[in-house]
């Protein structure tokens, strides 16, 4: 085996739960082989170089071996390299040291105004200007 279906292996070495979401982040362009967008049917090669868009960290990995079937997590590393700078990575913990939101004692639970005002914020932290970034 030479090559391999690039929505396959990106399940396979677990970076996606499943195929259909592996296939569907090709094609919402948040993945790119060797810098350039491409197509669920891709077909990787060894020494490859894989990005992957989540939520706002951009993962990185290199290709080591060709797999097909689903891997336990412990033979990943035989497979992908993760490669993705500390920089990315540090970005994972910023949320929480950024965002707290309080309420007063005694004032009870949310309204639903009040949850989906929280909501709209949260969604705006995590996931907002992802579209500017691209």
């Amino acid at each position: 085996m030479d090559q391999i279906r690039l929505d396959k292996y990106l399940w396979a070495v677990r970076v996606f739960k499943t195929r259909s979401d592996a296939a569907e982040a090709i094609r919402t362009n948040k993945v790119w082989v060797n810098g350039s967008t491409v197509k669920p049917s891709r077909e990787v090669k060894i020494g490859d170089k894989i990005e992957v868009r989540k939520v706002r960290i951009t993962y990185s990995y290199k290709v080591l071996d060709l797999v097909s079937s689903r891997q336990p997590a412990a033979n990943v590393p035989a497979y992908c390299l993760n490669i993705t700078p500390q920089e990315e990575l540090d970005k994972l913990v910023v949320p929480r040291e950024t965002i707290f939101v309080s309420r007063d004692r005694g004032t009870g639970r949310p309204t639903k105004k009040e949850r989906r005002e929280m909501d709209a914020l949260m969604e705006d932290f995590y996931y907002g200007d992802e579209d500017d970034e691209d």
